[in-house]
């Protein structure tokens, strides 16, 4: 949910309808839920990515109605669908399907901010009749039920019958902006970490995964092009992460500032560069180490 969230809370700012779908039960353990969502626009538009996109069609059709209840979609997965998502065939699949308006419109600026959230759904049949939702300060007011579940600090969907619960607790994400054995090190020890790791090979989609960079989040920027690199620390600089790690040498370094400057930014006291803890690291996997160790202590605030 959270990496459609910047897009959705443009919408409902706007008093754009958009309508958010998710999957909250399977009869196979082994599909995850909650994790994924889309949005879908007036037009039929999509944003995000809901089990490679092999059930759009019913939701979009669906949202397209724009009723004025959200609802429960369930779904046995046909054998096109199958072969599409990988699902086995037959798997019973449920999806909420919820618009922005049936909830405040604050909740999507708390999913920007990446604040832990619980969503309830409340349920009549099929029908979605209203949602609410609850931030760490607020969870106070929820029901007990709802904030014991809450309390446990980690994601899940609920069925509680008339209600729908989801629970999600934000993950630290990563924007990686480069390619080679250094770039694949620190996406590999971060997504072992349980980090959302974002790999930007080609430097032509960054500008997208700083945006949604919130400041339990962090930035690594590496790239023997100048410009490139500068553009692209630019642009975490532009951006909320918590972590800002510049790779390269000191004559890279200078160079980057110096590209920087000319563009008037002139303030990279975010900026560790050349990122990384100074272990004596030589090989990919220990530069790896020492950048993901200064990355958590920042976060941290050790």
């Amino acid at each position: 949910m959270y990496e459609i969230a910047l897009s959705v809370n443009a919408c409902a700012r706007s008093n754009t309808r958009a309508d958010v779908a998710w999957l909250i039960s399977t009869s196979d353990a082994n599909v995850p839920i909650g994790s994924q969502a889309i949005a879908i626009t007036p037009g039929g538009g999509r944003i995000g990515n809901l089990l490679d996109s092999a059930f759009d069609s019913p939701l979009i059709e669906t949202a397209q109605r724009k009723l004025a209840t959200g609802r429960i979609i369930t779904r046995k997965v046909t054998a096109l669908e199958s072969i599409l998502s990988n699902i086995p065939e037959g798997t019973e699949l449920k999806f909420a399907l919820l618009h922005t308006g049936l909830i405040d419109g604050d909740f999507w600026q708390a999913l920007v901010d990446k604040e832990a959230l619980a969503v309830v759904a409340h349920i009549d049949g099929d029908e979605i009749t209203r949602a609410e939702y609850f931030t760490s300060v607020s969870i106070v007011a929820a029901a007990p039920d709802i904030a014991e579940l809450f309390n446990q600090n980690k994601s899940m969907i609920v069925d509680l019958g008339d209600r729908i619960v989801t629970i999600y607790h934000p993950v630290t994400t990563l924007a990686l902006a480069g390619r080679g054995p250094i770039a694949d090190a620190i996406a590999e020890f971060a997504r072992a970490l349980g980090w959302d790791v974002n790999v930007d090979i080609g430097n032509t989609n960054y500008a997208g995964l700083a945006a949604r960079l919130s400041p339990m989040d962090a930035a690594i920027i590496m790239g023997h092009d100048v410009e490139n690199s500068g553009k692209n620390l630019m642009l975490a600089l532009e951006s909320k992460a918590g972590y800002i790690g510049a790779l390269g040498s000191n004559k890279m370094q200078e160079d980057r500032a110096d590209w920087l400057a000319y563009r008037d930014v002139t303030d990279l006291s975010r900026v560790h560069g050349p990122a990384g803890f100074d272990i004596g690291a030589k090989t990919p996997e220990e530069i790896a180490i020492s950048v993901l160790a200064e990355v958590i202590s920042v976060l941290k605030g050790v």
